[in-house]
């Protein structure tokens, strides 16, 4: 199994329930998807980002396969007008 987890730092926290519900739809539309959770931060510190979301896949295959996923991409188009700074880690558990 493949955990991928992103984060954004988006231009306005008070967007950030939009955001959400719009990863969210990520479930149903992209069929690579094993599990899927978005969290939003509530930390205060500097460091923080705004929002969380961490995708399973089977396998780095599927890992490809979901990243140029066409509904995806849509959902990347999106993103890039609410967040100004993106962290992504991939690991294998």
């Amino acid at each position: 199994m493949i955990r991928h987890i992103v984060f954004f730092k988006l231009n306005n926290k008070d967007d950030a329930k939009e955001v959400k519900e719009k990863l969210l739809t990520l479930e149903e539309k992209v069929p690579f998807i094993k599990y899927l959770e978005v969290g939003i931060n509530f930390s205060n510190e500097d460091r923080a980002y705004d929002l969380a979301l961490i995708v399973d896949v089977e396998s780095k295959e599927d890992l490809q396969k979901y990243a140029n996923d066409t509904y995806h991409q849509e959902v990347i188009k999106y993103i890039k007008t609410k967040a100004n700074k993106t962290k992504v880690v991939d690991y294998e558990n």
